[in-house]
């Protein structure tokens, strides 16, 4: 076997989701279940960058002079990151790829290694539901106790069930403003995208609003399609 022999045949799936989606809690559930590996773009170029690696070098480089790290050097280190044989049960891409020509470089990657991007979820939210369901969210500023204006209110208004702190905190970026600004950013980012899967008969979308181990069964049912025989 040569060192790129662990990762051949191994499924691929990209998970695509607006910020809210879920999308990191099922990635570690199917991690659990199934040992697929979530590999992420920030995290695959800090660790090549620890690491020294030749693409790892140059991403340094071009982040040390202030500029973006090119699809090429993200592209190559993903290529090392697959020689690894802890992917060899397969692994979950996680925003990458998120343009078309992003997505026609993995394509001509992994069909270099002898794989191809088995299936594509996109999870699927009712936009105003999420408004109401992020901006709604706070947290008790001395224990960090989640709450919620509709969904987990204090079983007394203004006082923490868990610590009986009286102060509480919400998050800048969960203003309902902001998160249906996110939304819009998100659908026009990731349309061209859909459509690029779509057409190639590898898109699949699992509705995210509903409970988190419905959402888990549909995805494990789908990634139960692509194992490996």
């Amino acid at each position: 076997m040569d060192g790129r022999g662990y990762a051949q045949q191994a499924p691929a799936f990209i998970l695509l989701g607006p910020p809210g989606a879920g999308k990191g809690t099922q990635a570690r559930k199917l991690q659990e279940s199934f040992g697929l590996v979530q590999l992420s773009t920030g995290d695959l170029l800090r660790a090549a960058v620890a690491e020294g690696t030749k693409a790892g070098r140059t991403a340094k480089a071009v982040m040390e002079a202030g500029e973006l790290v090119s699809d090429e050097i993200v592209i190559a280190i993903l290529d090392d990151r697959l020689d690894k044989p802890d992917v060899a049960a397969g692994v979950i891409l996680d925003g990458f790829p998120r343009t078309t020509a992003q997505a026609a470089a993995l394509d001509e990657l992994l069909a270099r290694r002898g794989q191809s991007v088995s299936a594509v979820v996109s999870l699927e939210v009712d936009d105003a539901a999420m408004v109401e369901r992020i901006s709604g969210r706070y947290t008790c500023v001395s224990c960090g106790e989640g709450w919620h204006d509709i969904f987990k209110r204090p079983a007394v208004d203004g006082t923490c069930d868990a610590c009986g702190g009286t102060e509480f905190r919400r998050r800048a970026d969960d203003r309902a403003e902001t998160v249906a600004s996110r939304l819009a950013a998100y659908h026009a980012e990731t349309a061209p995208l859909i459509e690029y899967y779509r057409a190639r008969g590898t898109l699949m979308s699992v509705p995210a609003m509903g409970a988190i181990k419905d959402i888990a069964q549909a995805l494990s049912d789908i990634v139960r399609q692509h194992e490996k025989a």
